[in-house]
């Protein structure tokens, strides 16, 4: 019998970049490469990522039939060459960065992947390009429950394309519309991520955790959507639009916007990094969120209107916009919505390789997996204990080893419920931006002084930005507005509105506003009463599952606080020794790794000292 195609699947060189490895259509193993290198959104070539997929598969290099690439660079340089006549003589300084990178490396990309992957050994295997929007819906419709399905693919750009509606049916996708840069939505929201003071390509979640703090019900941010919407941007009844380019300069300088349009444009200059944050600011991000969910539901309306399909599934990474998310399902278009979880640019690397298996093997047929076929985003690696006793060994790290994995479950709860933080790392590393119980920092939802504590003395982040609940599957409608699963934390629910505490603190400034009480489980409860939900199931994660249940039962609270096992500017962690580094640089009290069970305050002789994370934390 054949072998079964074997697909490595890449994305590099923007940012995020990953692997991923498809065998005979399954999905084996997939992580970013920012996870080994630990530089946040590295865009370098993921070798140690690709070096891990394989090895996870047991996969030796001259084995792989198959090698896809996320990107038609040809495409993106016949972009890039026309914006910058389009625009000259605007534009020179940008053009004299990127175009010698292009001419040297990134045209001849062949060459440079055969380059990068030189010390895995010598290519002799087809190298394949998917475009990039066409990697996007593979990512989004291939690993979904549906055998058909409308797909919304919408991002800052790749190659030409911004936005696409497709239909995938079986294992044929086919495009019936796209938007072309420069106009898009994914751009549009990072231009106001940058004129609000943060990194673009990293700081777009916050502007969407800030929008809550601005007053829906005031004139101000009436005004400044209504200046979006007249100025800005020209939204079309089918969620289509055009961006007036005289305010922005992505496409021809090295920045997003022209900064003194929009200071006369909103009355306030560009925010710089780290300062004060205004209402008006709030109020702006505000504006710009709420014209965000009206273009992506008047999108997944044409998306309905042209394929009539009952499910939708969504990609690119204006998908990772929970908010935006959540008004589309309330919109009631589709009876089912799947969202990629690693729906930027790393997801890539898993359509890039899916796209070239379908697409590229008359003979094969479609796996159809429920609830999906991402394995719960689970696809990083995992550690033995023997590997996680050397790095305990190697900082001289006191630990307490539990064989009984229900002992270890009954302490771990019992530190929550003490008011404790701990650390939690735990079998396969999740793939894509969000920690799903395997990476991730964990405290009691309930109580009302952790959500401040975690931001500014662990996660070393803005006082303003809230966290996110895990629940079980089946208790998640005792505590939301919610019904179904919500496996990747891409969906917002409302809490329940008897678990309410109203609030009238509208005049507070903003480090106290979020510190009121809101709910019962006040740690997980944003302003707006909505929290970025977590599902957790048996089959997805049981030893975080029991976790959940054992905690329950010891507290009657069925919810957890769950964020990602991190500090701010790095990534997640993706080693032992990442998460013995990340635990004693923070104030976290109880580290869970394996069944090795550690008290901060027993660390008295580590030899894991300041020396390990001594540069400076990174903004992002």
């Amino acid at each position: 019998m054949d072998k079964p195609p074997i697909v490595l699947g890449i994305s590099a060189f923007y940012h995020d970049s990953a692997a991923a490895l498809v065998i005979g259509g399954k999905l084996v193993a997939a992580a970013q490469e920012e996870r080994f290198t630990r530089t946040k959104h590295d865009p370098a070539f993921p070798l140690q990522a690709i070096s891990y997929v394989l090895a996870e598969a047991g996969i030796r290099f001259d084995e792989v039939s198959i090698i896809a690439f996320y990107d038609k660079p040809f495409l993106t340089f016949e972009r890039l060459l026309e914006t910058y006549h389009a625009v000259a003589p605007a534009g020179l300084r940008s053009f004299l960065k990127a175009i010698p990178v292009w001419l040297t490396d990134k045209l001849f990309m062949k060459r440079l992947i055969r380059k990068e992957l030189a010390p895995l050994g010598k290519i002799k295997v087809p190298i394949l390009f998917s475009e990039h929007h066409l990697a996007h819906a593979a990512s989004a419709f291939y690993p979904s429950p549906f055998e058909e399905a409308a797909i919304l693919t919408v991002d800052g750009v790749g190659e030409w394309t911004t936005t696409a509606i497709g239909l995938g049916s079986g294992k044929s996708i086919r495009f019936l519309k796209e938007l072309q840069f420069p106009h898009s939505l994914g751009l549009l929201y990072s231009a106001f991520t940058f004129y609000l003071g943060f990194k673009v390509n990293s700081g777009e979640y916050k502007v969407m955790g800030l929008a809550p703090y601005g007053y829906a019900d005031s004139e101000q941010t009436r005004v400044y959507r209504e200046k979006i919407k007249s100025d800005l941007i020209d939204i079309r009844a089918d969620g289509s639009f055009l961006l007036n380019m005289a305010y922005f300069r992505f496409a021809s300088d090295l920045q997003m916007t022209d900064d003194a349009k929009w200071e006369s444009l909103f009355g306030f200059p560009r925010r710089q990094p780290e300062s004060t944050l205004s209402q008006a600011h709030m109020n702006l991000a505000l504006a710009i969120q709420d014209v965000t969910e009206e273009i992506m539901v008047k999108l997944a309306a044409t998306a309905k209107q042209l394929t009539g399909c009952n499910n939708l599934v969504l990609a690119g990474g204006v998908a990772l916009n929970c908010v935006a998310n959540a008004k589309i399902r309330q919109a009631n278009l589709f009876t089912d919505i799947w969202i990629q979880p690693a729906a930027g640019d790393s997801g890539g690397a898993l359509g890039a390789a899916l796209a070239a298996y379908y697409l590229n093997h008359e003979r094969v047929s479609r796996q159809i997996d429920s609830p999906d076929s991402m394995q719960g985003a689970y696809l990083g690696p995992s550690f033995s204990d023997q590997q996680i006793r050397v790095a305990l060994q190697k900082f001289a790290m006191a630990s307490e080893y539990l064989t009984d994995t229900e002992q270890l479950l009954k302490r771990t709860a019992t530190k929550l419920q003490e008011g404790n933080v701990v650390g939690w790392f735990q079998g396969r590393m999740e793939f894509g931006p969000r920690a799903l119980g395997n990476r991730s920092i964990l405290a009691d939802a309930s109580n009302p002084t952790i959500q401040q504590r975690m931001n500014v003395k662990i996660k070393f982040r803005e006082s303003f930005r809230p966290f996110a609940p895990s629940v079980r599957l089946e208790d998640a409608a005792t505590y939301f507005d919610w019904q179904g699963s919500s496996a990747y934390m891409l969906w917002v629910a409302t809490i329940k509105k008897d678990r309410q505490k109203p609030i009238t603190e509208k005049q507070l400034p903003l480090e106290n506003r979020l510190a009121a009480v809101r709910s019962d489980i006040p740690a997980v409860t944003h302003l707006d009463y909505t929290a970025r939900l977590h599902t957790v199931t048996p089959e997805t994660n049981s030893l975080f599952y029991r976790l959940l249940t054992v905690f329950d039962e010891l507290t009657g609270c069925g919810v957890l606080v769950n964020t990602s096992f991190n500090v701010r500017g790095e990534p997640i962690v993706g080693s032992p020794e990442d998460a013995l580094q990340c635990f004693m640089q923070t104030d976290m009290d109880y580290l869970v790794i394996g069944n090795y069970f550690l008290d901060k305050q027993a660390q008295q002789n580590t030899n894991l000292t300041e020396d390990h994370w001594a540069k400076p934390l990174t903004l992002d």
